[in-house]
């Protein structure tokens, strides 16, 4: 019991110093994963607290569970139309990309530093992903969108590159346990993502089904329904030989862009849990790091860190964007963008645990190769981008991602006083507002009033009325979609567009204007469009 009290208070501890340590981050603009090693470190057996832990087993067993809710959560939260026009760059950076940058990072590792030839492509594979969580982490924290639709690349890629590099670590692991069948790798390559992506589309449309079939809603069951099934996505191909990191994020991409009912419950739960699962992973990975080993590494770690980030990775991306007519800016963001993290140690460690013989300690070298990328890249990245001229000052990171709607009991709406507004010279008492409705703020030139009965209304004013927020039990859902360039129903009439029965385009926000259309109602580019869903 005292064990488990220990376990439990430490916990606590680590759990509540990570998020005040992630408001810390977010103001002195150090990555707040950075800072969870910290504490791994300064808990672990060469620091502080001196907490003795060398468990690797135990370690890659929950890193790579975490992992799976990392992937699953990078595909939810993608927003598949921002990405559908970047899809193929993406796709092709997160598998060709991946294979030439372990190629380079194996023949350096080769050739310069004279590692034995199948560890050095080892090293080379685990550490040739990049992370999404250090990527977006550093955008969303500083706010920073990008031009050319790089953001929603580099969500992509960053979040479908895992499954690459773990499956040529998991040959190259093979390979050096003796095995000489290689001709067998030209059909389980595909075989293995040909079975992941069946799984992902299979699973997808039985877990939609299925919700939509059993009442789920009041109990809490829902929750624990779509944690079950996300496990499944990754253990059902694993079990058949299939790729269960890209079955999870494929799993996460369809079920994040399909609406149905309850489901900014899912994101709350599931942003929660990723949140604490990075927390968890960091922590565990510093908790296994052992300080006191690292100086005999660290040059080899900083070298090709260096030959990372400034030779393979650039080499990589130049190759496969330039023929894609992608500018050099660009290029050179993407290329500084490739953060290593997460999947990268946890790589290291089942390395570390398969009965492989290893020379070299090749989990720290590829933690030191982290720290060192996340330390450099992730606290460089805002001023990079900004160097290359690549931040959309008008644009917004967030819209890369999944918007959903958050449920209060009180909403605001924000109702902008065009020049033909019929409320302009009346006062707020003249107003015949529904029942329950108040007008709670008047915004005038950038100044906020708190008006009363004798408050008038002017052009150019901003008025917020307060009215109670839907929650009642019947399956409606508000969505809200952007009309880019190459959208569909750009320039069509509201009353030519192919929708759902049981949808309705409600409102259109085109600038400050709010516009309630009618059949006739043209849509523009850029326009916002609020749908209301109703569910069976």
């Amino acid at each position: 019991m005292i064990i488990i009290l220990n376990i439990l208070f430490v916990s606590s501890i680590v759990i509540i110093l990570s998020i005040i340590s992630n408001k810390f981050s977010q103001k002195i603009g150090i990555p707040s994963l950075l800072l969870f090693i910290g504490l791994g470190l300064f808990f672990g057996s060469d620091g502080i607290v001196q907490i003795q832990f060398d468990n690797y087993h135990l370690a890659e067993a929950i890193s790579s569970t975490a992992l799976i809710f990392i992937m699953f959560y990078g595909g939810f939260g993608t927003r598949w139309k921002t990405a559908k026009p970047v899809a193929i760059k993406s796709l092709l950076l997160s598998s060709i990309g991946v294979l030439l940058t372990a190629l380079l990072v194996g023949f350096f590792c080769y050739f310069v530093l004279h590692i034995e030839l199948l560890e050095s492509f080892l090293i080379g594979a685990v550490i040739s992903s990049t992370d999404a969580a250090s990527v977006f982490s550093i955008l969303k924290s500083k706010k920073l969108a990008l031009k050319n639709q790089t953001s929603p690349m580099l969500e992509l890629e960053s979040g479908s590159n895992d499954p690459t590099a773990y499956m040529l670590t998991i040959i190259i692991l093979d390979i050096m346990n003796g095995s000489t069948a290689y001709g067998k790798y030209i059909y389980v390559v595909p075989g293995q993502f040909l079975i992941g992506g069946l799984c992902a589309l299979v699973l997808s449309y039985v877990t939609i089904k299925l919700y939509k079939n059993f009442n789920l809603r009041f109990n809490g069951l829902e929750i624990i329904y779509f944690v079950g099934m996300v496990l499944l996505s990754f253990s059902l191909p694993e079990k058949i030989g299939g790729n269960g990191y890209l079955s999870t994020y494929i799993f996460g991409i369809i079920i994040g862009n399909h609406s149905f009912k309850n489901k900014r419950v899912l994101i709350n739960f599931f942003d929660g849990l990723t949140g604490l699962v990075q927390i968890c992973i960091f922590f565990l990975l510093g908790l296994l790091a052992f300080p006191s080993q690292m100086p005999q590494i660290m040059f080899v770690a900083f070298f090709i860190t260096l030959f990372l980030t400034f030779i393979a990775r650039p080499l990589a991306i130049f190759t496969i964007l330039k023929p894609l007519k992608c500018n050099l800016n660009q290029i050179a963001l993407v290329s500084f963008a490739g953060i290593r993290g997460a999947s990268s140690i946890v790589f290291a460690i089942i390395a570390t645990v398969n009965p492989a013989y290893l020379k070299n300690d090749i989990f720290h070298i590829v933690f030191s190769i982290v720290l060192f990328s996340i330390a450099f890249q992730g606290t460089l990245l805002p001023y990079v981008a900004k160097k290359l001229k690549m931040i959309d000052e008008d644009g917004d990171v967030l819209k890369t991602f999944t918007d959903y709607q958050e449920e209060n009991a009180i909403q605001l709406i924000r109702l902008p006083i065009s020049h033909s507004h019929p409320w302009i010279s009346l006062r707020i008492k003249e107003l015949e507002l529904p029942p329950q409705m108040l007008v709670v703020t008047i915004i005038k030139m950038n100044t906020a009033i708190i008006p009363n009965g004798n408050t008038p209304i002017e052009y150019g004013d901003i008025v917020l009325i307060a009215a109670p927020g839907y929650q009642d039990s019947i399956n409606v859902e508000v969505n809200e979609i952007t009309i880019n360039n190459d959208h569909d129903w750009k320039q069509k009439q509201v009353h030519s567009i192919k929708i759902d029965s049981n949808s309705l385009i409600a409102i259109i926000k085109r600038g400050n204007d709010i516009i309630v259309p009618n059949g006739n109602t043209v849509i523009n580019e850029d326009d916002k469009l609020v749908l209301i869903n109703k569910f069976d």
